[in-house]
């Protein structure tokens, strides 16, 4: 029988192959490079991807402070969180939550379009936002990447 067989490639931990990626988020919009950015960490856009095994890149994001919201998010947009506690419900808006700290704008972001689950835990610990342009992964080169040029 001379017909071309095609197997399913289903990666696991030892055979993925994972990169460390540079994006710099100056001038993006959130939410367009939030979701580029977990599809990266997830591993959607290799040939390989299998939805239980983290086959993602390690990305790394600068200038965290440059990045853009549209329409009136900076004053509309609330971040809700409860501190246990009868009466504890706690909100800041974007431009209070981006004057604490910018990086926490796209951490929250990215991680609400990973999985609720050990994996997307898992996938979270492989993002580095940094407000400016210097970040801690010289040491691995991470290669630059232009988001415009994924869909």
């Amino acid at each position: 029988m001379n017909t071309l067989s095609y197997k399913t490639v289903s990666a696991n931990k030892n055979t993925v192959n994972k990169e460390w990626v540079l994006v710099d988020a100056d001038g993006q919009t959130l939410g367009r490079l939030a979701s580029k950015v977990a599809k990266l960490i997830r591993g959607k856009y290799k040939p390989n991807y299998t939805p239980h095994v983290d086959c993602g890149d390690n990305v790394v994001i600068i200038n965290a402070e440059k990045i853009n919201l549209t329409g009136n998010k900076w004053a509309d947009k609330s971040y809700i969180r409860h501190t246990g506690y009868p009466g504890g419900q706690r909100s800041l808006t974007a431009t209070e939550m981006f004057e604490k700290d910018p990086t926490r704008i796209i951490e929250k972001a990215v991680k609400g379009m990973l999985p609720k689950n050990k994996l997307g835990s898992a996938l979270f610990r492989n993002l580095y936002v940094y407000a400016g342009t210097e970040h801690g992964q010289e040491a691995q080169k991470p290669k630059a990447i232009n988001l415009n040029d994924l869909k």
